[in-house]
C-alpha cells in the first residue's frame, strides 16, 4: 500500500548544513570540491533513500548511478557555512533524479553565495538483495510541463551513459615511475598521476558497497593532483561533466584512481579520471573499470584570480584524438554557459 501524497511531499526535499574547517580545505583555505562532491551525494542519497522507504514492501537503499554536470559557481573557505539543499525532481519506474544546491555563508556578515549546483540520479537497491532493483515511488509533480522536463532529462541521461560504456574498458598507462627518467614539462605522461585505497567499513554503505561521495572525493583528489602538476600554482575545481558509475565497488577491494589531462585552454584543464578496483578476496574475477568522469580545473593566483594555463605537449595520434574530442566538450559547454547566461539576462528583462 502506498503513501499519502503529504507524505511523499515532505520526503522529496533535504537540506544538510555544516560548518568547514580546516580539514576540510587545502593548503591555501580554498574547500576541496571532493569534500563539496561527497556533501552533494551524502543529502541525495538521504532524500531518495526517504522517498524510496515512503511504501510498503522491501527496505532499500538509494544507489547512485551518475552524476550530470557539476558546476563549481565560487569557492568555499574555512569557517563558512555550507548549506547543501537537495530536490527529487523526477521519478521513473526504478530510478530518481536530485538537483542539488549549495549555498555558501559567511556566518560573520550573514551573505550567501551560491557555490555549486549538480543533478544526481539514483537507484534503489533492496537491503536484502543489493542487486535486485525496487520500483520507486511516483512524485507529484506542480505541473504537466514539469514532469514532461523530467522526461527528457531522464531519456538523455540514459542515452549517454550507454554511449559511456563504449569507451570504458580503455587500459590506462602505468603512472611514471620514480625510477624511470623525467617525462618532459606539460606532457600527459608529466602530470598523470595515480592514488590506491582500500576499501574500508568507513567507505560503505549498509550494503558493504562503496559510497558514491567517497569516490567522488579521490577522484576529485587525483585530479587536483594532476592539475597542479602541470601548472605548479594553486588550482580548483572548476566543473565535473558527468560521472559515470558503471559498477558496485565491495568492501575489501583495491581501487586505483588514475587522472590525465585530455585537453588545455587558455584557462582550464580537462582531465578525465578513471576508477578501477580489484577484489583482494576475489582476484580470479580480474581488475573492472568501476567509474569515470571528466574534471575541468583552473590555475589561481594568490589573490584567487585565474591564471593562464601552460599549454599541453600532445604526443602521437592517440594524445590528439583526446585532445580534439576535449576541446569538442570545451567549446560545447562554453555555448552552454553562454546560452544560459543570455536566457538570465532575458528572464530578469521581461520581469522588468
Amino acid at each position: 500500500m502506498s503513501v499519502t501524497a503529504p507524505a511523499r511531499e515532505a520526503a522529496s526535499t533535504l537540506q544538510l548544513c555544516r560548518i568547514m574547517g580546516p580539514n576540510d580545505a587545502n593548503i591555501v583555505g580554498n574547500v576541496h570540491g571532493g569534500i563539496i562532491l561527497k556533501m552533494i551525494e551524502e543529502a541525495g542519497c538521504i532524500v531518495s533513500t526517504r522517498h524510496c522507504n515512503t511504501q510498503n514492501g522491501d527496505r532499500c537503499l538509494a544507489v547512485l548511478v551518475r552524476v550530470e554536470k557539476t558546476e563549481f559557481l565560487s569557492p568555499v573557505f574555512i569557517g563558512e557555512v555550507t548549506h547543501v539543499t537537495a530536490e527529487i525532481t523526477y521519478t521513473s519506474k526504478h530510478s530518481l533524479e536530485v538537483q542539488v544546491n549549495v549555498m555558501a555563508e559567511n556566518i560573520l556578515t550573514g551573505t550567501k553565495k551560491l557555490a555549486n549546483k549538480a543533478a544526481l540520479w539514483y537507484v534503489p537497491c533492496s537491503l536484502q538483495n543489493v542487486e535486485k532493483i525496487l520500483e520507486v515511488p511516483p512524485l507529484k509533480y506542480a505541473s504537466v510541463e514539469q514532469e514532461e522536463e523530467g522526461r527528457k532529462r531522464y531519456e538523455a541521461q540514459k542515452l549517454e551513459r550507454l554511449e559511456t560504456k563504449a569507451r570504458v574498458e580503455e587500459v590506462l598507462p602505468p603512472p611514471p615511475n620514480p625510477e624511470d627518467p623525467p617525462k618532459e614539462q606539460h606532457t600527459i605522461g608529466f602530470s598523470q598521476s595515480s592514488l590506491i585505497h582500500l576499501v574500508g567499513p568507513s567507505d560503505c554503505t549498509l550494503h558493504d558497497y562503496v559510497q558514491g561521495g567517497v569516490t567522488m572525493k579521490l577522484m576529485d583528489e587525483v585530479a587536483g593532483i594532476v592539475a597542479a602538476r602541470h601548472c605548479n600554482t594553486n588550482i580548483v575545481t572548476a566543473s565535473v561533466d558527468a560521472i559515470n558509475f558503471h559498477r558496485k565497488i565491495k568492501k575489501g577491494c583495491v581501487v586505483t584512481v588514475t587522472g590525465r589531462l585530455t585537453f588545455v585552454s587558455n584557462r582550464s584543464m580537462e582531465i578525465e579520471v578513471f576508477v578501477d578496483a580489484t577484489s583482494l578476496v576475489e582476484a580470479e574475477k580480474g581488475r573492472y573499470r568501476a567509474v569515470s568522469a571528466f574534471f575541468t580545473f583552473i590555475s589561481l593566483d594568490k589573490s584567487n584570480r585565474p591564471l593562464p594555463v601552460p599549454p599541453l605537449k600532445i604526443n602521437g595520434e592517440e594524445e590528439q584524438r583526446r585532445a580534439e574530442e576535449g576541446k569538442a566538450r570545451y567549446l560545447q559547454n562554453k555555448a552552454k554557459r553562454q546560452a544560459e547566461k543570455e536566457r538570465q539576462i532575458a528572464a530578469t528583462a521581461h520581469q522588468r
